[in-house]
C-alpha cells in the first residue's frame, strides 16, 4: 500500500512526499525557480557549464537541477561578477533549479596547498597559487551572491578511515553549520546541512542527530564516494538515514553511477549529483541500461544502430554508433556533446523509471530487474570523480 505525506511549509520551500514504497520516496521540492520532482540526479555545472553542452540542450536531456560550485566559480570569474551579471541563473541561461556546494570538498581535495583551522580554511589557488580564506560566514556569502535555489553548509571531508581526526573534522563541520545557519541572510535560498562522520557508524549517528536538530530545510550526507568500498557506502547511507527527519529532502553528495542511484533511492536518498556522466562522455564512454560500452571499440566502426536502441534523446534519434565513432577517431569535440546528452538523458529516464516505480509500488521488482541487466562490478571502491 502505498503511504502518503504532506509535510510542513519551511519559508519559501517545501517538500512533499507524494508515494513511498518500503524506504524509497518520490516527491517534489518547491523553490523559488520550479519544482524538483525526486528522486533526481543533477548534472554538474562546476564552472557554470556542464561541459560541452549549452543550456538549451541540457534542458532537453530533460534535466530539472544543476549542481555548479561554489570554490571554482570564486576563484574565476568572482561572486561579485556573476552577482552584477544578475546572478547564476541569468549568467549561464539556466531558468530551472540550481544547488551550489559550499566548496568544501574541493578544499578538501586540495591536500598540501591548504591549512585548516577551527575558524576555516586558508588555501592557494589551483590556477595561480594565490592565497585566499574561506571560512562559514565567507561560504555562505559567496553562495547568496551566486543565487543558487539549494546551498550547502560549509564542512570538512575527511579521509573516509581516519577515525581520529574525522571526529575533529566532524566537530568542526558541526560548529560550521550553526555559523552558516547565523551568517545566512536571503530567504530565497534554502540552505542544507551536512553529515559528516567517515565510515564510523557511532559518528555517523551523532552528526545525523545534530545536524537534524538544527532544522535544516534539507540534509546532505557528505564524506562518502572518497575511497570507501561501496558497501561501506550503502552502509553509512542506511546508518544516518535511520536518524534524519522523513519529512526533509536528503542529498548524497558527488555520487551517480547507475547502480549507485537505485541502491541509493533504495536507501531513501531524494538528490544526487556527479560528474559522471559527462567525464565517460568525454573518454569515449556511454551508460546505457546494460551497462556502459566504448564507443571507440572497433566492433562500432559499421554500427548503423544508435547508442541505445529506444532512447529518446536527440543524439539516439539523430546519428549512429559508426558517426560518434568516426567523430572519436577524428577527434571532433561533437563527440563528447553527443555522448553527454545521451548519458544525462538516460540518468535521467532511469531516475524517472525509478520514481515511477515507487508510485505504483514496484520498486523492488524495478531494481531488481535493473540491476540484474546492467553489468557493474559491486566490489569496487567509490570513488568520487574530481572534474566535470
Amino acid at each position: 500500500m502505498t503511504n502518503y505525506y504532506q509535510v510542513k511549509q519551511l519559508k519559501n520551500f517545501n517538500f512533499e512526499i507524494i508515494a513511498k514504497n518500503q524506504n524509497a520516496r518520490a516527491g517534489k521540492f518547491y523553490t523559488p525557480h520550479g519544482v524538483i520532482e525526486t528522486p533526481v540526479y543533477a548534472p554538474v555545472g562546476t564552472q557554470a557549464v556542464v561541459k560541452t553542452l549549452t543550456s538549451s540542450q541540457l534542458a532537453e536531456t530533460g534535466a530539472s537541477l544543476v549542481l555548479s560550485n561554489t570554490y571554482h566559480l570564486y576563484l574565476r570569474p568572482g561572486a561579485e561578477l556573476i552577482a552584477e551579471m544578475g546572478g547564476l541563473h541569468h549568467f549561464m541561461h539556466w531558468d530551472k533549479p540550481m544547488l551550489t556546494d559550499s566548496g568544501g570538498f574541493q578544499v578538501f581535495s586540495l591536500s598540501g596547498i591548504r591549512k585548516i583551522d577551527d575558524d576555516g580554511v586558508t588555501f592557494r589557488s589551483h590556477i595561480d597559487g594565490s592565497k585566499h580564506r574561506f571560512t562559514p560566514e565567507i561560504a555562505v556569502e559567496i553562495q547568496e551572491k551566486l543565487g543558487a535555489d539549494i546551498i550547502m553548509a560549509f564542512d570538512e571531508c575527511a579521509s573516509p578511515y581516519d577515525e581520529k581526526y574525522i571526529r575533529v573534522a566532524m566537530e568542526r563541520t558541526h560548529a560550521w553549520a550553526e555559523r552558516c545557519i547565523n551568517a545566512k541572510k536571503r530567504d530565497d535560498q534554502a540552505l542544507f546541512g551536512i553529515v559528516q562522520g567517515g565510515i564510523f557508524p557511532e559518528m555517523r549517528k551523532l552528526s545525523a542527530e545534530f545536524i537534524s536538530s538544527l532544522d535544516f530545510p534539507g540534509h546532505a550526507i557528505g564524506g562518502l564516494s572518497v575511497g570507501e568500498t561501496k558497501t561501506e557506502m550503502y552502509q553509512t547511507i542506511e546508518v544516518v538515514n535511520q536518524i534524519l527527519p522523513v519529512e526533509k529532502p536528503r542529498y548524497l553528495m558527488g555520487v551517480g553511477t547507475p547502480e549507485d542511484l537505485v541502491y541509493g533511492v533504495l536507501r531513501g536518498i531524494d538528490i544526487f549529483d556527479c560528474v559522471l556522466a559527462t567525464r565517460l562522455a568525454r573518454h569515449s564512454s556511454a551508460i546505457t541500461y546494460a551497462g556502459r560500452i566504448n564507443l571507440m571499440n572497433v566492433k562500432y566502426a559499421r554500427d548503423d544502430r544508435p547508442v541505445e536502441p529506444g532512447c529518446t534523446c536527440y543524439t539516439c534519434q539523430t546519428y549512429s554508433k559508426a558517426y560518434i565513432r568516426h567523430l572519436i577517431a577524428a577527434k571532433e569535440s561533437l563527440s563528447g556533446t553527443l555522448i553527454s546528452i545521451h548519458n544525462i538523458h538516460m540518468l535521467q529516464c532511469l531516475m524517472k523509471d525509478l520514481r515511477n516505480a515507487i508510485i505504483e509500488n514496484r520498486i523492488e521488482e524495478f531494481s531488481n530487474h535493473f540491476l540484474s541487466n546492467y553489468e557493474y562490478k559491486p566490489g569496487q571502491t567509490a570513488d568520487r570523480i574530481m572534474k566535470g
